[in-house]
């Protein structure tokens, strides 16, 4: 069999699927696929010399897509459609031959006769491979079976494909390889897909939700000599031209509140963010956050736009106000709860912050519940350890949880009524922190005193802590109104919306090991 198989495909007669077939159940050697690797370039050499190189094709004028033709497919039957893509399966039998062309909306089956498009291009046809890019122009049709097809009046190589995909069956199940060769990925799994189809469908809902109510979008640098507005280890680089050490931002704050104080009253930026810490399922030292400032309003105007871009997000890209991710159902549909972070604490530890009013008795209760702490840490911290412990996890339905203890929030405002608090939310999904708003920090004088508290605790070896940044402090005192500012992570965002499981799902190219390591 090995044999006869070697030899109808130095004949370039038999489907290479069917060879990889063989091969996988004869558990072939990496020899096997060498020999196929050659023979692809041979007939790549053997179309060159013929003149009739698919790498000098330059355009190709595309009327259609696969599931154009399907949807309209009444009024195209018996019409004339040009389709092109990638073919993915072919079954050669004599005079006609079936093939699969896929595309970016899916695939569709094509008939090919040699009395149809010509004796020397069926011939030419018949030695194309699986992973070849083809153009097809041809009449819609449906076959006896009745499945809409293409009946091929020409077929046209547009790119030679060297490389074999993986076998038909099994498709591309390693999860490293995948990740790393994402375009395999996306060819061979129509899911993945579809995922990163739904990714730019949830940025293009944001958009014209924000563009809707009057935003603004701009852009801010990435290379910034100060990685300020939120607590996070920085990566640093060199810039050469003006020998001067930067940094990649954290975060996008910082650059858009001097833009409200500039007089743009609604602005947001969506944009990569990078954090030097670690890898899991939900975060990539790389990732897309979207910011967003607008002046004359608090937290309570930023949780009602949150519901309400929510909402519209979803109903865009799902078409349900109601999200499925793994066992959890989300009703977004509902007013969203709304619960501080102290009455959060009390309602899942059992443990009243009002009643704790020293560093002290904080560090006492830690101890009692085997909350570990450590010694720069203050009640404030405290508090957010012991909601980081009881509550999150059960926070599935949405939910804004609010005012926050200063200790965590150097950039927003005290509550006037509370100062040990401030007007912050966090806003929780799937036991996520899903975002983060403030209503800003618009007093210079209060906000260098939390940049000097935020020295010292860098000082303590608090590698995530903000530097001061005068030129910031500098456009505050120029005034800046009352603001409420909000960030979302994009790529949660994006999982929620399509049930993926980590967020490497979610972006086309994940951080990922060297193989050279």
């Amino acid at each position: 069999m090995a044999q006869e198989n070697q030899n109808q495909n130095k004949n370039q007669q038999q489907d290479e699927n069917q060879l990889l077939a063989v091969r996988s159940a004869q558990k072939g050697s990496a020899s096997d696929e060498n020999q196929l690797l050659a023979v692809r370039r041979e007939k790549l050499a053997a179309l060159q010399e013929a003149g009739k190189d698919p790498f000098q094709i330059t355009k190709f004028d595309v009327t259609h897509h696969s599931q154009d033709v399907k949807d309209d497919f009444d009024a195209l039957e018996g019409k004339n459609v040009t389709i092109a893509g990638r073919m993915m399966f072919k079954r050669v039998m004599g005079k006609a031959s079936f093939c699969n062309i896929q595309d970016l909306k899916g695939n569709i089956q094509c008939y090919v006769a040699r009395d149809s498009i010509g004796e020397e291009s069926y011939a030419d046809f018949k030695k194309y491979d699986v992973g070849d890019i083809l153009g097809i122009s041809g009449e819609v049709f449906k076959t006896k079976t009745g499945e809409m097809s293409i009946h091929a009046a020409s077929v046209t190589l547009l790119s030679k494909s060297l490389q074999i995909l993986p076998e038909k069956f099994h498709g591309l199940t390693d999860t490293d390889m995948r990740y790393r060769q994402r375009y395999v990925d996306l060819i061979m799994n129509a899911e993945v897909k579809d995922t990163f189809v739904k990714r730019s469908k949830v940025l293009s809902s944001i958009r014209r939700y924000l563009d809707g109510q009057g935003f603004m979008e701009v852009e801010t640098p990435m290379l910034v000599s100060n990685a300020g507005g939120a607590a996070a280890r920085p990566f640093e680089t060199h810039f050469n031209a003006l020998d001067e050490d930067l940094k990649l931002r954290i975060s996008l704050e910082l650059y858009l509140k001097r833009l409200i104080v500039g007089g743009m009253e609604r602005v947001y930026e969506i944009g990569r963010v990078f954090r030097n810490e670690g890898l899991d399922t939900r975060h990539n030292p790389e990732f897309t956050l979207m910011e967003l400032y607008q002046a004359y309003t608090d937290y309570h105007g930023m949780m009602d736009l949150t519901e309400n871009l929510y909402r519209y997000v979803a109903k865009e890209v799902t078409g349900s106000e109601i999200l499925t991710y793994g066992e959890h159902q989300m009703d977004l549909s509902k007013p969203f709860e709304r619960i501080t972070m102290v009455d959060a604490v009390k309602k899942y530890s059992g443990v009243d912050f009002h009643e704790i009013h020293t560093l002290e008795e904080a560090r006492a209760i830690a101890k009692e519940k085997h909350i570990a702490y450590e010694e720069r840490h203050k009640k404030g911290d405290i508090l957010n350890l012991f909601f980081e412990e009881f509550v999150e996890e059960h926070l599935i339905q949405p939910t804004f949880v609010m005012d926050h203890p200063i200790e965590i929030s150097p950039l927003t405002k005290k509550k006037p009524e509370n100062p040990e608090y401030v007007e912050r939310f966090e806003f929780f999904m799937n036991g996520w922190e899903m975002a983060n708003a403030y209503s800003e920090l618009n007093d210079p004088i209060d906000q260098r005193a939390r940049f000097a508290a935020q020295e010292e605790l860098l000082a303590a070896g608090d590698a995530e802590a903000n530097h001061t940044d005068e030129d910031f402090l500098n456009a505050l005192s120029i005034g800046m109104p009352p603001t409420g500012g909000i960030g979302f992570g994009i790529d949660r965002m994006v999982m929620m919306m399509t049930n993926s499981p980590a967020i490497r799902d979610v972006l086309l190219f994940p951080t990922m090991k060297s193989l050279d390591k």
